[in-house]
C-alpha cells in the first residue's frame, strides 16, 4: 500500500482529501504546514507528496525544494488555484511531477497519483537493477588471484575508464563476454546501453541488417525501417564476439564504422552518426587469419589498440579452488539444495588435474551437475563426470613409452612428469611442491638439477 502525504492549510480540505484517498486504496497521512511535513518525510516512508502551493510560513515551492535536497527521487504534485498558475509553473522546474488546479475532479487526481507513483516505482526498479548489474560485472567478480589473471585486472583497470577500442582474445569458455561488461560497466558510458552481437549466429546477409539496420523495402519482408546494433548502441558500447567470423565483405563497411562512426542502412543512402565505444572478442589468432587473407590487415590494427588476452583455465591451475568455491555457493543457492561444504580429497585432485578443454564454462557446468547430484555435505568424485573420473592415476599409461628405453630412462621421464605437474600446482613454490610429491624439500631441490629443471 503506498503512503501519501498531503499538506495544506485549510482545516477540513486534507482530511476531505484523504478519504478520497484512502477508498482508492492508498494509505493518507496529513500535515497543516510545511514544517510539518518535513517532520513527517523524516519518521515514515512516504511514496508521493501532495502539496498545496500557498500557505503560511514556508510555503508549498520552498517545501518542494527541501524535499528535491532530501528525497530527490520522491515524486511531488503540487495542488493549486487558478489565479497562481505561475507558481506551478516554477514548481515543475524545480521538480514537482506535476501540478493540478483547484478546485479538480476527483478521479483527475487519482489518475496523476497512480501514474505518478507507477513511473517512480519503473525508475527506482532500474536502478536498482542497473546497481545489481554493475555489481555484478565489477572487476571484483572476475574470479582468480594468478599471476596471468592479475595482470588481466591490470589491463581492464587501465582500459576501462577510456574510449579506446579493445581486442579480447581467449579460447571458447574463457570469460570474454563477461570481460567485456567489466570494462563497459567500468567505464563512464555505463549508463548507455551495452548491445551485443555474436558474429557466428547470422549469416552475412542477416548479419549486416543486424548490425547496420536496413530502411522500408531493402529486401523481401522488410516492411518497416530497422535500426541497427550500432544505432540502438549510440553513447554506449558495442560488443562483437566472435568477430573473426565476419566475412570479409562486410569487413570494409565496419572499418569505415570505426574510422568515422557513421554508416547507411542497408538499402539506405543518408548518413547515419554514431558515438559508441567498440570492444571486440575471439577464440582465433587474428594475425594469422591475416596472413592466411581471411581478415583484413588494416581492420586488424583498427581493432588492436589494446588487446585483452585472457588465459585458459589449464594455465591458471591456481584459481580452480576459488572458481570450485563460487560455482558450489552460486548453485547451491540457486537450486536450493542441501549445504554443501566443498569437495573430497580424490575429487579436487581430479578437477585439478582435468585438461579442461572448455576451460571456466565447462567447469561451471560441470559444479552445477555435481551440486545437484551430491546430496549430502561433500562432493565426491562419484558426484562428478564419466570424462573426470576417467582421468585417474589408476590405470598406468605405457603407450607414450618407448619399447626400447631402459628403466632408468623411464623413470626419469616419469619422474620429470609428475614434478613438472606438482610445480604447476604449487604455482612453482618448492616446498609446496615437495609435499604433493612426499618428498623433502633437499630432495625436490636434487631432482630438479639433475632433470635440467
Amino acid at each position: 500500500m503506498s503512503t501519501i502525504l498531503i499538506v495544506d492549510d485549510e482545516k477540513n480540505y486534507p482530511t476531505i482529501l484523504g478519504e478520497v484517498i484512502k477508498e482508492e486504496g492508498y494509505s493518507p497521512v496529513t500535515a497543516s504546514s510545511s514544517l510539518e511535513a518535513i517532520d513527517v518525510l523524516k519518521k515514515a516512508e512516504i511514496d508521493l507528496v501532495l502539496t498545496d502551493v500557498k500557505m503560511p510560513g514556508m510555503d508549498g515551492i520552498e517545501l518542494l525544494e527541501h524535499i528535491k535536497g532530501s528525497h530527490p527521487d520522491l515524486p511531488v504534485i503540487v495542488m493549486t488555484a487558478h489565479g497562481s498558475v505561475e507558481k506551478a509553473v516554477e514548481a515543475m522546474h524545480k521538480g514537482a511531477y506535476t501540478f493540478i488546479l483547484k478546485p479538480f475532479d476527483n478521479d483527475t487526481l487519482l489518475a496523476q497519483i497512480s501514474k505518478a507513483i507507477a513511473i517512480t516505482r519503473i525508475v527506482q526498479e532500474n536502478t536498482i537493477l542497473r546497481r545489481a548489474v554493475e555489481s555484478r560485472y565489477s572487476f571484483d567478480n572476475i574470479i582468480g588471484k594468478s599471476k596471468p589473471m592479475l595482470n588481466l585486472y591490470e589491463t581492464i583497470q587501465k582500459i576501462a575508464p577510456t574510449s579506446a577500442t579493445v581486442l579480447i582474445q581467449g579460447e571458447s569458455g574463457t570469460g570474454k563476454e563477461l570481460v567485456a561488461k567489466s570494462i563497459h560497466f567500468n567505464s563512464p558510458r555505463k549508463s548507455s546501453p551495452l548491445i551485443a552481437v555474436n558474429c557466428s549466429a547470422f549469416a552475412e546477409t542477416l548479419l549486416e541488417s543486424e548490425l547496420f539496420g536496413h530502411e522500408k523495402g531493402a529486401f523481401t519482408g522488410a516492411t518497416s525501417m530497422k535500426k541497427g546494433r550500432f544505432e540502438m548502441a549510440d553513447k554506449g558500447t558495442v560488443f562483437l564476439d566472435e568477430i573473426g567470423e565476419i566475412p570479409l565483405s562486410l569487413q570494409v563497411k565496419l572499418l569505415r564504422v570505426l574510422q568515422e562512426k557513421t554508416f547507411e542502412r542497408v538499402g539506405g543512402t543518408t548518413p547515419v552518426s554514431v558515438d559508441f565505444r567498440l570492444v571486440a572478442a575471439t577464440n582465433k589468432t587474428l594475425e594469422k587469419e591475416v596472413e592466411k587473407g581471411r581478415f583484413r590487415e588494416d581492420l586488424y590494427y583498427r581493432l588492436n589498440v589494446v588487446k585483452a588476452e585472457i588465459p585458459p583455465l589449464r594455465e591458471r591451475r591456481q584459481d580452480i579452488p576459488l572458481l570450485i568455491s563460487h560455482f558450489i555457493e552460486k548453485y547451491t543457492a540457486e537450486h536450493d539444495v542441501s549445504p554443501i561444504t566443498g569437495v573430497s580429497r580424490n575429487a579436487a585432485q581430479l578437477l585439478f588435474d582435468y585438461s579442461w578443454p572448455g576451460n571456466i564454462r565447462q567447469l561451471e557446468n560441470v559444479m552445477e551437475r555435481a551440486v545437484i547430484l551430491a546430496g549430502k555435505e561433500l562432493i565426491t568424485q562419484a558426484d562428478l563426470p564419466e570424462e573426470i573420473r576417467g582421468k585417474t592415476g589408476s590405470d598406468l599409461k605405457l603407450d607414450g613409452i618407448p619399447e626400447a628405453g631402459g628403466l632408468s630412462e623411464t623413470l626419469a621421464m616419469v619422474d620429470k612428469k609428475m614434478i613438472q605437474r606438482a610445480m604447476a600446482r604449487a604455482n612453482n613454490v618448492q616446498t609446496e611442491a615437495a609435499k604433493i610429491l612426499g618428498i623433502g624439500k633437499s630432495g625436490l631441490n636434487q631432482k630438479l638439477k639433475k632433470l635440467g629443471l
